[in-house]
C-alpha cells in the first residue's frame, strides 16, 4: 500500500471516530422504539414530534439560547477591550495581567462553578438564569480574550495610526478601523463561546434552580434511563448548530478568503 493509501485511509479512520457517534445519534432518533437500541425500527418522527411539543424542553432551550448569546456578547466585548488596552498600550506588569485573564481557563468548571455559588449566597444573590450567565462570561471571558489578543498585529496597529494622523478620534478608530479589522477574530470567538456556553452543564446545574438550560434538563430526562426522545433533542441541537457553521463559512469567513 503506498503513502496516499495510507494517508486516506487515516483520514477516513479519522472521520469516523468523529462522526460515527453523531450519526448513530441522527439514525436512532427516527426509531419508532422507545429506546435508541439495535435492531433499528422505522422511521418514524414520533419522537421529533414529542420534543417540540414539550412545553418544558422548549422553555430549556430559550433559556439556552438566551444565556448563550448574552454571555457571549458581554464576553466577546470585555475581551476585546481588554485584549486592545493590553496590546495597543504599554501598561505596569502587563505580562501578569494576560496571566490572570487567561487562567481561568485552566481551571475545572466544577471549581468555578462551586466558587461562584459560594460568593452567590454571601451576597445574597439568588441561582437564576442570569447566575448561570454571569458563570459563563467568567468561564468564556479568557477565550475570547485570547483569541481577539492573538490577532491583533503591528499591521492593524499601523492603520489605526494612520486613522488618527487623519484626523479620526479614538473611538471613531475603534469601530471603524479595529473592529472591522478583526471581525473574524471577533465572530470567532463569539461563536465558540456561544458553543461552550450552549454546552455547559456543571455551571449551569449548580447556578440555576427552577429555570434550567437544555443540557441540565436533558440531564434530568437520562435519569430516567436513555430514550428516542433524547436522541431527538440531540439531533436537532446538533443540526442546528451545523447550520450555523455552514452559514458563517458561506457568508462570512469565505467571502473574506482572496
Amino acid at each position: 500500500m503506498n503513502m496516499r493509501g495510507l494517508q486516506w485511509g487515516y483520514l477516513l479512520l479519522a472521520f469516523a471516530f468523529i462522526y460515527l457517534p453523531v450519526a448513530s445519534l441522527v439514525l436512532f432518533s427516527f426509531k419508532d422504539g422507545s429506546l435508541p437500541l439495535p435492531p433499528f425500527e422505522g422511521p418514524t418522527l414520533r419522537w421529533y414530534g414529542e420534543v417540540l411539543g414539550d412545553r418544558r424542553l422548549m422553555a430549556a432551550l430559550g433559556h439556552s439560547l438566551m444565556v448563550a448569546v448574552g454571555s457571549s456578547l458581554t464576553a466577546c466585548v470585555l475581551g476585546f477591550l481588554a485584549a486592545y488596552g493590553l496590546a495597543r498600550h504599554v501598561l505596569p506588569g502587563s505580562v501578569w495581567l494576560r496571566g490572570l485573564l487567561i487562567a481561568p481557563m485552566t481551571v475545572s468548571y466544577l471549581i468555578v462553578g462551586l466558587g461562584l455559588l459560594i460568593v452567590f449566597n454571601q451576597l445574597g444573590i439568588g441561582l437564576s438564569l442570569w447566575a448561570a450567565g454571569i458563570g459563563h462570561v467568567v468561564i468564556n471571558l479568557p477565550l475570547c480574550f485570547a483569541i481577539i489578543y492573538a490577532s491583533m498585529g503591528a499591521q492593524q496597529q499601523n492603520i489605526e495610526r494612520a486613522a488618527r494622523d487623519l484626523g479620526a478620534g479614538e473611538v471613531r478608530v475603534i469601530t471603524q478601523v479595529t473592529v472591522p479589522m478583526l471581525a473574524p477574530a471577533i465572530l470567532a470567538a463569539f461563536f465558540l463561546a456561544m458553543t461552550l456556553s450552549w454546552d455547559e452543564f456543571v455551571i449551569a446545574f449548580l447556578l440555576t434552580r427552577f429555570e434550567v438550560t437544555l443540557p441540565v434538563e436533558i440531564w434530568s430526562l437520562l435519569r430516567s434511563g436513555l430514550s428516542s426522545k433524547t436522541n431527538a433533542i440531540g439531533s436537532l441541537v446538533f443540526l442546528g448548530s451545523a447550520a450555523i457553521v455552514l452559514l458563517l463559512e458561506l457568508f462570512i469567513f469565505g467571502r473574506r478568503r482572496p
